[in-house]
């Protein structure tokens, strides 16, 4: 068994909670973490750029002129790359189709990258994050107790307004709601923290093999 650090407000330990690695996916997948994260970085790219090639280019394929006897160097299409107003060459498309990654893979993968950040002791859990009202030296303060003021993410159970406006000004700082936590999320801090409810909300669906 695993544990995890539990907190409060103040930034005081109040005890541990126990972690079973089999939660997660027993041990970690270093391969299927890097497949999550290519796919996912694969998902964030525009995918606009079009240039036009020499297919693309308006012209005729007809050759210029002869190949000998004119003095001029031999010449093709006036589409070609090499003439001014031809096309592009190896000009940027649209890339291909996305990679695949299943649901179940994918929640495998978050799982195993916690896993990975709980055996390294970078997860803390906060029994009772709160703020009444969005003010940033509540949630820097806190971070700061915790020695996670150089990266982390901030799961909540549910989206809150209110500790969003607190800590989305905090450099290295991501705020999500844990139902939305990818394994890149995960990796891109250096230290990962939870709501107790959000913790609770996502150890019973690893329990429960990734249902609701």
């Amino acid at each position: 068994m695993l544990s995890v650090p539990l907190y409060t407000m103040k930034g005081k330990r109040d005890g541990d909670i126990a972690v079973d690695p089999a939660w997660f996916g027993g041990h970690v997948k270093p391969k299927l973490i890097k497949q999550a994260i290519v796919a996912h970085l694969d998902r964030q790219r525009q995918g606009s750029a079009r240039t036009k090639r020499r297919s693309d280019v308006a012209g005729s394929t007809r050759k210029l002129y002869r190949q000998k006897g004119t003095g001029n160097a031999r010449a093709g299409m006036i589409r070609t790359p090499v003439r001014k107003g031809g096309g592009r060459t190896f000009g940027k498309r649209v890339p291909p189709a996305l990679k695949d990654f299943p649901k179940k893979m994918k929640r495998l993968a978050r799982d195993n990258a916690i896993l990975a950040k709980i055996e390294a002791e970078q997860v803390m859990v906060i029994s009772d994050l709160r703020c009444d009202a969005p003010k940033t030296k509540v949630i820097a303060s806190l971070l700061n107790s915790l020695g996670a003021d150089r990266g982390c993410v901030v799961a909540t159970e549910q989206p809150d307004v209110n500790v969003y406006r607190s800590g989305r000004n905090i450099p290295r700082t991501d705020i999500r709601p844990v139902d939305e936590l990818n394994a890149f999320d995960v990796l891109r801090r250096r230290h990962l923290i939870f709501t107790k409810p959000a913790f609770d909300r996502l150890t019973q669906k690893a329990k429960n093999g990734g249902g609701e």
